[in-house]
């Protein structure tokens, strides 16, 4: 059996599961071609910057499950997904992935919608009289 790495990218309210083996290059986002599922978002080039970073691209298909949020978010879940697996294909890439912010996950979530108000800090419009 071939040697497969999983790492899990999470951004919003996006969650990516991938899968690493060892081919060609070949990467399907939930079972279609990778510019087939980003067609025109331009954040999604920069969802396989650690293939770049690391010099490894066309060495590894990746098999990516993502569910959850838009697509900007979905880019954002699967960088750091496919910065996670590689890191456990090869621990020597930490030294290249965290000075360029790859292995960090964005924190920041939508806010919570707050009572009496129309959004989380909109306040309902105030009327003198």
């Amino acid at each position: 059996m071939k040697e497969q790495y999983y790492g899990t990218g999470r951004r919003k309210s996006a969650v990516a599961r991938v899968f690493l083996s060892p081919g060609e290059g070949r990467i399907q986002v939930n079972g279609v071609e990778f510019q087939s599922y980003f067609r025109g978002i331009l954040k999604a080039v920069n969802a396989v910057q650690a293939f770049r970073e690391t010099g490894t691209v066309g060495r590894y298909d990746a098999y990516i499950t993502v569910a959850g949020g838009g697509p900007g978010g979905q880019a954002d879940a699967i960088r750091l997904g496919v910065a996670r697996a590689l890191l456990k294909a090869n621990p020597d890439f930490r030294a290249v992935l965290k000075p360029k912010g790859l292995l960090t996950r964005d924190a920041r979530m939508v806010e919570r919608k707050k009572a009496g108000l129309k959004k989380a800090r909109r306040a309902p419009q105030f009327s003198k009289r």
